[in-house]
């Protein structure tokens, strides 16, 4: 799954890898790796790999799973197409209240103690996703975890996750991608040990210029 996965996202550009001209998150950080899976739901082909692989995790996981709430925006779409799959209810969680009409928050019919999965498309630091996780408890639901279709395995994000007590299942991940990648002519073998330097240490910049 993980490396079918991979060489999906990479066949598609939804991740490409730049090690050399590095790009720049809001952030300031320097990544070697830009990621907009987005580029998924254009592509008939991985987009089934990409929703039955994410129904497959919800179905080993979280067979509970009563509810699908995808984050706004990137995980909407997912959510739905996931939902379709395993006949389940989704919604959304915006990232701030609306400033009319009823001002939801949460898009979508939610129960208090109704059991939720959060349908995600990438973790990097883990922070916008568990502000979805916090407003679906507030609003009283209980969340099973998270699903996602790709994680950098940051040590920020797995802290976070790990202080909010809620686990994340992804389709593949950083680690995967980058061997992925050089196996299959993206990068150079050699890049992999700078991927996993910045990986390790975003705030690190030695990684870039051929160092590790």
């Amino acid at each position: 799954m993980k490396e079918r996965i991979a060489r999906d996202l990479l066949s598609i550009g939804a991740v490409f890898f730049r090690p050399d001209e590095p790009f720049t998150w809001a952030s300031g950080i320097k990544s070697p790796v830009y990621c907009d899976n987005r580029l998924t739901l254009t592509a008939p082909e991985v987009r089934d790999d990409v929703e039955n692989g994410l129904a497959a995790l919800i179905r080993e996981y979280y067979p509970g799973a009563e509810v699908l709430m995808g984050t706004s925006t990137a995980g909407i779409a997912h959510a739905a197409i996931t939902g379709h799959l395993l006949h389940l209810p989704m919604g959304y969680v915006r990232s701030g209240s609306k400033d009319h009409g009823r001002q939801n928050r949460i898009e979508g019919k939610l129960k208090p103690g109704e059991k939720v999965v959060v349908v995600e498309d990438l973790i990097s630091t883990g922070g916008s996703v568990l502000e979805v996780v916090d407003a679906l408890r507030e609003a009283g639901a209980e969340v099973l975890g998270i699903v996602s279709i790709f994680t950098y395995g940051m040590k920020k994000g797995l802290e976070r996750l790990a202080a909010a007590g809620v686990e994340n299942h992804s389709l593949t991940d950083f680690d995967c991608i980058a061997r992925v990648a050089a196996a299959e002519g993206y990068i150079r073998q050699e890049d992999v040990e700078r991927l996993l330097h910045f990986r390790d240490n975003p705030a690190d910049e030695g990684w870039i210029g051929g160092k590790a």
